[in-house]
C-alpha cells in the first residue's frame, strides 16, 4: 500500500504488474492476495515461489509442515505423568509423556524432529527401533484429546514434509484449534460420512468445499451449518482413505482433533490490519472527489 498515490502494488518475480487504484480492488481480491502471500512461503508451485506481497506480511514460516496425508496408523504404548522431567535450568518438574509404536515415521527420524500424532505436531524426545516418545504440553492437553488416549489405541501418524516438496493434501501445521464431537455418521454407497459439531470460533473458518484437518487427515468439507442451534459441518471418507486412517473406528459421541485451514486465519489477520487504513484512504478519495466536483461547477 502506497499512501501517497493510493495504489496496491504487486511484484511477481522480476515482473512488475501495473499499479491498480485501491478503490478498484474488490475485497475478495484482497483476501486472495493475502492467501497468496502465505502460500508463497509454504508449499507453493515453483512459479509462485517469488511472489511477494509488499507491506502485508514479511514474517518467515517454519521450513517444515505437514500435508494431512497420513503415512501410517501407529499404536499407543503408554501415556504417563512423570515427576522427574529435567527442565532447561536443571530443575526437575512434572509433565505428560506419550510413547507411540510406529514404523514408517521412524525412517529418518532424529531427536527433535516433528511427528504429527492425530494431527498434533509433537517433538520426538526419545527414539528406538520401533517406538518414539513425545512430551504433551499443558496447551496440547487443553486443545486436543491426546490426554485421554489409552494403551493400545490407534493413532494417525505423519512425518513433517520439507516445504517445496510435493503436497497431496493441504497446508497442515499440526496446531490443533480445538476438539469437535461426532453427532452423526452414515454411509452413501462406498463413502462414509460424518457430521461434527464444533465451537463457533472454529466453525467460522470452515467453509463448504474448503480444507479441514481431522485427526491430522486432510479432508474436504461437504456441508456447513452456521445456525446457533446447529453449529456443525460434514465430511466424507472415500473407500481407500477409510482403510488408511483411524477415523472409521470412531462413532457418535467420540472426539476429533480439528485444525482449520490456516490460510483463512492469515487472511483475516492481514485484513484486520489493513482495513482501517483502506477505509481511511477511501474516505480521503471521496473527499477529493467531492472537492473536484465543486471545482468543476
Amino acid at each position: 500500500l502506497n499512501s501517497d498515490c493510493y495504489l496496491l502494488h504487486i511484484t511477481h518475480g522480476c515482473k512488475d504488474l501495473s499499479p491498480t487504484p485501491l478503490t478498484m480492488v474488490p475485497l475478495n481480491h484482497l483476501i486472495v492476495l493475502c492467501s497468496l502471500a502465505t502460500a508463497s512461503m509454504g508449499f507453493a508451485p515453483s512459479n509462485m515461489k517469488n511472489t511477494k506481497l509488499h507491506s502485508l506480511t514479511k514474517a518467515p514460516t517454519s521450513r517444515f509442515m505437514f500435508t494431512g496425508i497420513i503415512e501410517e496408523m501407529g499404536t499407543v504404548v503408554e501415556l504417563v505423568e512423570r515427576d522427574d522431567m529435567v527442565l532447561w535450568d536443571g530443575s526437575v518438574g512434572t509433565g505428560t509423556e506419550l510413547t507411540v509404536k510406529g514404523k514408517v515415521v521412524l525412517d529418518g527420524a532424529y531427536l527433535g524432529c516433528s511427528i504429527a500424532v492425530n494431527g498434533v505436531c509433537l517433538t520426538a524426545t526419545e527414539l528406538d527401533d520401533n517406538t518414539f516418545k513425545v512430551g504433551l504440553a499443558p496447551e496440547t492437553l487443553r486443545r486436543t484429546y491426546l490426554g485421554s488416549l489409552n494403551s493400545g489405541a490407534s493413532v494417525n501418524l505423519e512425518r513433517a514434509s520439507e516445504i517445496g516438496g510435493r503436497n497431496s493434501g493441504h497446508f497442515v501445521q499440526g496446531h490443533v484449534d480445538g476438539i469437535g464431537t461426532i453427532i452423526d455418521r452414515w454411509t452413501d454407497e462406498d463413502s462414509l460420512f460424518y457430521k461434527v459439531r464444533v465451537d463457533k470460533d472454529i466453525l467460522r473458518y470452515i467453509v463448504e468445499k474448503g480444507f479441514v484437518a481431522i485427526d491430522g487427515t486432510s479432508l474436504t468439507v461437504c456441508e456447513v451449518n452456521l445456525r446457533p442451534d446447529e453449529q456443525w459441518f460434514t465430511f466424507m471418507l472415500v473407500d481407500y482413505t477409510q482403510k488408511k486412517i483411524i477415523i472409521p473406528e470412531k462413532v457418535v459421541g467420540d472426539p476429533l482433533n480439528i485444525e482449520v485451514d490456516v490460510l483463512g486465519k492469515y487472511s483475516e489477520s492481514a485484513l484486520a490490519n489493513i482495513m482501517p487504513r483502506i477505509e481511511e484512504l477511501e474516505s480521503k478519495v471521496k473527499d477529493l472527489e467531492a472537492q473536484l466536483i465543486k471545482l468543476q461547477k
